[in-house]
């Protein structure tokens, strides 16, 4: 495990300092090969960095391209839909020239054609992600790698790089990247804030099963550097 935490007194101290470490990939992307690509997750946690980040002026955002590591199955007009917090907090003011490819693609459920759809916008984006940040819920989730999820072995060991998942804590009907694509990247981050998610990734440190907290995943794996951003 190759795993940095870092701490802040406030939310917004992290969401300045996470802004801070994303706009440095993105650009060093930008500078290596044209373009970057960045993949958020969705949930209440994100909203303020994401807007500290759309505010970003040295980023030249019409060569970025952002797109999440997980979604529910929902049009992006449902107020449960993670391609509508990016949109809404993300994509504005200087951000609002980055391109954004979701992983919802239509249809009532995430049956094997509509995931072959996402999987066809997630193979042509650039190969390794940029930066890649991801959260976690009070069950030691990450992504939609949830416990007892339908396609949880498979979302942790297949190739993907998406993959329709249900789970019982998930509500709707999820896709997500795979474990693998998702460690494809220069910069791995796992955004946490209060004490409740710091004891959750506590015991998640701890000994236990992945499919217990599918979260040990991320903590385990030795083949991406992840810094953890915490704050009260």
């Amino acid at each position: 495990m190759n795993t940095t935490r870092r701490s802040f007194g406030t939310k917004e101290d992290l969401a300045l300092a996470l802004a801070e470490a994303v706009a440095e990939h993105l650009n060093d992307g930008i500078a290596a090969r044209g373009r970057a690509v960045l993949a958020v997750s969705g949930g209440s946690t994100p909203a303020r960095f994401f807007s500290v980040l759309s505010r970003r002026r040295d980023i030249d955002w019409d060569k970025v391209i952002v797109t999440l590591v997980d979604e529910r199955w929902v049009p992006e007009t449902s107020d449960r839909s993670n391609a509508g917090l990016v949109n809404e907090r993300l994509l504005q003011g200087p951000a609002a020239t980055a391109h954004f490819v979701p992983l919802y693609t239509g249809g009532e459920v995430p049956d094997a054609a509509a995931i072959a759809r996402t999987n066809m916008l997630v193979n042509d984006l650039p190969s390794p992600f940029d930066a890649v940040i991801l959260g976690m819920g009070s069950d030691g989730h990450t992504a939609s790698f949830f416990p007892g999820g339908d396609s949880l072995a498979a979302a942790l060991g297949g190739e993907g790089p998406a993959i329709a998942i249900r789970a019982p804590g998930a509500g709707e009907p999820r896709v997500t990247l795979v474990l693998g694509r998702l460690l494809e990247t220069h910069g791995l981050y796992l955004h946490i804030e209060g004490e409740e998610k710091a004891g959750v990734l506590e015991r998640a440190a701890g000994e236990g099963p992945v499919e217990d907290m599918p979260v040990r995943a991320i903590l385990r794996q030795s083949r991406t550097p992840l810094t953890i951003f915490w704050s009260p």
